[in-house]
């Protein structure tokens, strides 16, 4: 059974399940702060940057075996990065 998405928003409706039970598990690991939008961005913006085609079971497995230290460090990246930011409006 083949699945296609025509936005990333179905997709990311479909796979949330597997980033919830992620999200659990890292915080059962001591990374309470990480979210399932946090690992959604860091594969979106890191993991499948350059990918085409993926299929759904490897999105899934790339959600389930995710590595904690480099979404981690990720996410420590981008809240430095936002918190140096000047806004003056």
């Amino acid at each position: 059974m083949e699945f296609e998405f025509s936005t990333k928003e179905e997709l990311y409706t479909r796979v949330h399940p597997a980033l919830q039970a992620k999200e659990v598990e890292l915080h059962r690991l001591g990374y309470p702060y990480i979210t399932d939008i946090d690992i959604w961005n860091y594969l979106i913006e890191q993991k499948w940057k350059a990918s085409k085609n993926l299929m759904l079971s490897d999105i899934v497995s790339d959600i389930m075996h995710i590595n904690e230290k480099k979404i981690d460090e990720y996410l420590k990246g981008k809240m430095t990065r936002s918190r140096r930011t000047k806004y003056f409006n």
